[in-house]
């Protein structure tokens, strides 16, 4: 029997069209937000320890974090993409080092849902705001608050790992993955480190790629001729 696919899919800049982090930060946190910013740049902290200190210094209430959230695009192709992993007997689920509340609202309002693991953002009081990090791993090699290898590595054994993403939070990841649908930073990454890789700009490229995925057609010899001209896979 062949092996189907597990899809981990990421969700800032990928499904969404711009940080939702990013952008919770700049419209109600305390300016401190940017200097720890800047210390994980240098890498003086972790991924989790950043976000963490961040979301701590968030000053709104839930009401106006749902009117920020209600306002946030995402790719028009993903909803059509979802449907048709799921009609092809795909597993898809979010994985995010971002915001677990604003992910599953977001997908709520275009009426999809999907299993997400991501960091978990709790009240703490009627305006603040804290994070738990139930899915990170101690051994975890970028300090992520959601360990993306230890998900894809939980996938069962007759499933293969198809990553898409767009940036750092997918790079350590992305070389465990069996097949990855890179946009943005991770097109790079993968084609310095030799990952096999579509290149996407979004969904819509993504549901053109999932029949040739489904089909095996991208594990072919690098002489076969594949049906889209977009594909790349580094050698």
């Amino acid at each position: 029997m062949s092996l189907g696919w597990n899809i981990l899919c990421d969700f800032d800049g990928t499904i969404a069209l711009r940080d939702v982090t990013d952008a919770v930060l700049v419209r109600y946190a305390r300016p401190e937000w940017e200097l720890i910013e800047a210390a994980w740049k240098a890498g003086r902290i972790s991924s989790r320890e950043c976000m963490g200190q961040q979301v701590a210094l968030l000053d709104a209430g839930r009401d106006e974090l749902d009117a920020l959230l209600d306002d946030i695009r995402i790719d028009p192709a993903f909803p059509e993409f979802a449907r048709a992993a799921h009609a092809a007997g795909c597993r898809l689920t979010v994985v995010s080092d971002g915001l677990d509340y604003a992910i599953e609202r977001i997908l709520a309002r275009h009426g999809l849902q999907l299993p997400v693991i991501a960091n978990r953002l709790l009240a703490d009081g009627e305006r603040g705001w804290r994070l738990d990090f139930p899915h990170s791993r101690a051994d975890c090699r970028v300090g992520s608050g959601t360990c993306k290898c230890a998900v894809a590595g939980a996938a069962p054994p007759r499933l293969r790992n198809l990553l898409i993403g767009d940036g750092q939070s997918d790079f350590c990841v992305a070389a465990r993955a069996d097949y990855v649908f890179a946009k943005a930073k991770l097109i790079e990454h993968c084609r310095q480190q030799r990952i096999a890789h579509a290149p996407i700009g979004g969904f819509l490229e993504a549901l053109a790629l999932l029949p040739s995925l489904l089909d095996g057609l991208l594990d072919a010899p690098h002489d076969t001729a594949l049906p889209l001209p977009t594909l790349a896979r580094t050698p």
